[in-house]
C-alpha cells in the first residue's frame, strides 16, 4: 500500500509547480498522474515552453513517484536523468504528465515519466535514477 501523500495533490508541495500550471490529481505505490497547462512563465521569448520547465516537472513527477513506493522518512535525489522531446509544447497546452518507479532497490529508484497532449502523442518522454536514503537504514 502507497503511503498517505494527499497533502502533496496539487502543486505538489512545491509552489513553483503550481506557478509553472501544474496539478497533481491521483497517485498510488510508486506512480503519480496529474495534468498541466504552461503558464506564460514557462516559455522562452520565442513562445515555445523553455526545455528546462519540462526537465522540472519529469523530476517532480519521478521523485512524487518515488515518494509514494517509499517508506516514511525514507528520502530520495535525483542522480541521472535523460529527457527526450519529441514535440514542442506551447503556453496553454493541455498536457497529461505521469511518474512512476519503474524498479525499486534498496538504494535506487528507476524511474520514467511521460507528458502526453490530450489526443494521445507523447511530448516528452524521461527517465531518471533516484538514489535513496531509507530512515531504517541510514
Amino acid at each position: 500500500m502507497s503511503r498517505n501523500m494527499d497533502k502533496w495533490l496539487g502543486d505538489g508541495g512545491m509552489p513553483l509547480l503550481g506557478e509553472f500550471g501544474v496539478y497533481l490529481t491521483g497517485y498510488g505505490e510508486g506512480w503519480v498522474e496529474g495534468t498541466w497547462s504552461p503558464s506564460a512563465k514557462t516559455c522562452n521569448p520565442n513562445g515555445p515552453v523553455q526545455g528546462g520547465i519540462s526537465a522540472a516537472v519529469a523530476d517532480a513527477v519521478m521523485a512524487f513517484a518515488t515518494f509514494a513506493a517509499l517508506e516514511r522518512g525514507d528520502k530520495c535525489t535525483l542522480i541521472e536523468m535523460k529527457l527526450s522531446y519529441l514535440r514542442g509544447l506551447v503556453k496553454g497546452d493541455k498536457l497529461r504528465i505521469r511518474g512512476e518507479v519503474v524498479r525499486l532497490t534498496q538504494r535506487v529508484a528507476f524511474c520514467r515519466a511521460i507528458i502526453t497532449r490530450t489526443d494521445g502523442e507523447v511530448a516528452v518522454e524521461a527517465t531518471g535514477t533516484n538514489l535513496l536514503t531509507r530512515a531504517s537504514n541510514p
